[in-house]
């Protein structure tokens, strides 16, 4: 068995982790899938260049983070985040109850 050592920023090794965690996996499970993909479609398992639809997805995307971050809600938990959109939901039902 081989090991492998790549050197990554902090952040980026949070974040990645963070998403794997999210799907059930660890990070060194998630680069072996990457490595075994690479082997089956001879390459690197994605597309390595942006299209137009792209990059306005990752502009929105960058926005809505600084939008998140300035109001305070960049850390809730997806538990907070579910609660927030039932008390949306219900408020916005006892506005048409009301009409």
């Amino acid at each position: 068995m081989a090991i492998i050592q790549v050197r990554v920023d902090d952040e980026l090794k949070k974040e990645a982790t963070e998403i794997y965690e999210n799907l059930g996996l660890d990070l060194s499970t998630a680069v072996r899938m990457f490595l075994k993909r690479s082997i089956i479609e001879g390459g690197i398992p994605f597309a390595t260049r942006y299209d137009e639809v792209t990059l306005k997805a990752i502009k929105a995307t960058k926005e809505m983070q600084q939008i998140s971050k300035e109001n305070g809600n960049c850390n809730m938990t997806l538990d907070e985040i579910n609660e927030e959109i039932r008390l949306g939901r219900l408020e916005r039902e006892e506005k048409k109850k009301k009409q």
